[in-house]
């Protein structure tokens, strides 16, 4: 999991990143079969937050890549992002990449200020910087990084 933020401020309208997975095995896998959580301390009720994929690298982009907001109960996050991916997304070759993503979390109503330092996935890099604070998953089994 290769991550890079697009807000790098301690406060932002929107947590905006970037994400995408290198395969660093021998086979091809499909990215159906793959989820990515971005892990978060919601700053605003969640009945307001939205998500928005704003490009995406995969096979028919955006329109391929799921979102949806789940409760977590960890100390270091109390809710994710989970990305999917449908099946017309396509694969990802061994040693290749997926492409990358690019992902905005927001309140809906009136882009309230949300602190990103308190974020479990958060970094304030612009860099391409392995995350290991970005799990994803493998058929439903964690396969990268630490759940908080």
């Amino acid at each position: 999991m290769q991550y890079a933020a697009r807000e790098t401020g301690a406060e932002a309208q929107q947590l905006s990143f970037k994400v995408q997975i290198r395969n660093t095995g021998d086979e091809r896998i499909a990215l159906s079969d793959l989820t990515i959580r971005y892990w978060f301390t919601a700053d605003v009720e969640m009945v307001d937050l939205k998500s928005e994929c704003d490009f995406s690298g995969v096979t028919g982009g955006c329109a391929n890549v799921t979102r949806a907001f789940h409760a977590a109960s960890g100390t270091d996050a109390d809710h994710y992002l989970e990305l999917g991916f449908s099946a017309a997304a396509g694969s990802i070759n061994a040693g290749a990449t997926s492409g990358e993503s690019q992902i905005r979390i927001y309140n809906r109503e009136v882009y309230d200020r949300m602190t990103q330092t308190d974020d479990y996935s958060f970094e304030a890099t612009t860099a391409w910087t392995p995350s290991m604070q970005i799990t994803v998953y493998y058929d439903g089994e964690l396969a990268w990084g630490v759940e908080p």
